[in-house]
């Protein structure tokens, strides 16, 4: 979040500034303790300049926890940029996350099971995100961007050369539920276009994975096709899985399933577009699907990159402080609050 050129990495936590409302009603509610040795040491009644701010201690208190808020999300703005400059191409991954994707015919030497750590995730996905990060790792130099697909298409992340925020995106990604299950690849290949498309690269490719038909036709498959050559997109396409049997998890119980596949538009999709057509049916394969597409051609890009920043929340600290320090002088000299 920017805001007058100013960033906030954090902002979730300015909604901590709302803690400020029931602590000032707490404080304007809370009693003064001091003890008088005569009756006529007590002030004269009516109002006085005294009276008319005894509000002012808790509006400061208030104060505070709104800055220590904007403190918490750590305001800062880049002082020192560099331009990158270096040899690569405009990549987006288009994954689908289907319910399909659960199957753990991919699953290589991980064991085969309902239970299991992220870490030894023996899905499809699981595969996918494995050799994604792989992948990402190798070309340092590329920007690249990752696309999610079910009965919907979104953006997981735009094109960056920020890879470590994209693996974050990539291991976060998780199957479609419910009404959102599907396969629309239609979607999926005209968002993917669409990303690949907001890098200023001259080699732009799309590389598709998914594990079914069809079955979701929102964005018909051949506009998506005529979209991504009109853009001169290359597409290189995945169909992941095995043609017979294979393990899934159905509510917590492993069971062998048939899962279709059609193969055609997937070949349809590369031919037009310039790409090429890859069948991974274990998780070998896969890993050397992607070390092929590893080989492509690579083309100058340039990132503008923060190499250090001006903090600001150390301001908002001592602003806190001192209202606090203010506040408690206030209360127990000027403004003292009598029982």
């Amino acid at each position: 979040m920017t805001l007058h050129h100013v960033e906030i990495p954090h902002p979730w936590l300015l909604l901590t500034a709302l803690l400020a409302v029931p602590a000032y009603w707490w404080s304007m509610r809370s009693a003064g303790r001091v003890v008088f040795s005569s009756l006529r040491a007590l002030p004269a009644a009516g109002t006085t300049w005294r009276t008319q701010l005894a509000w002012l201690p808790d509006a400061m208190f208030a104060l505070a926890i709104v800055a220590f808020a904007i403190a918490l999300a750590g305001p800062r703005k880049g002082d020192k940029a560099s331009r990158v400059k270096n040899e690569g191409i405009g990549i987006v991954m288009a994954v689908d996350v289907s319910g399909s994707m659960q199957a753990q015919d991919l699953a290589g030497k991980l064991p085969v099971q309902c239970n299991y750590a992220p870490s030894q995730d023996p899905t499809r996905l699981g595969a996918v995100k494995r050799v994604f990060e792989k992948f990402v790792a190798g070309r340092p130099d590329d920007a690249i961007g990752l696309v999610a697909f079910a009965h919907y298409a979104d953006t997981r992340s735009p094109l960056t050369l920020d890879h470590a925020n994209l693996a974050s995106a990539a291991e976060q990604l998780d199957f479609a539920q419910g009404e959102d299950d599907g396969t629309a690849i239609g979607a999926g290949l005209e968002l993917a276009t669409q990303r690949v498309l907001d890098f200023k690269t001259t080699s732009k490719i799309v590389v598709l994975l998914t594990d079914g038909d069809s079955n979701v036709h929102d964005i018909d498959e051949d506009t998506a096709i005529d979209d991504a050559v009109k853009s001169h997109v290359k597409v290189y396409t995945i169909g992941a899985g095995t043609r017979g049997n294979t393990p899934i998890c159905v509510e917590g119980t492993l069971r062998q399933a048939r899962l279709g596949f059609d193969d055609t538009l997937l070949k349809k999709i590369a031919a037009k577009t310039g790409g090429q057509f890859f069948r991974a049916e274990d998780g070998a394969s896969l890993a050397k699907i992607y070390s092929q597409i590893d080989k492509l051609e690579r083309t100058k890009i340039e990132e503008t990159r923060f190499t250090e920043y001006n903090q600001y929340y150390i301001w908002f600290v001592a602003m806190a402080l001192g209202l606090i320090v203010l506040a408690n002088a206030l209360r127990g000299t000027l403004l003292r609050r009598l029982p």
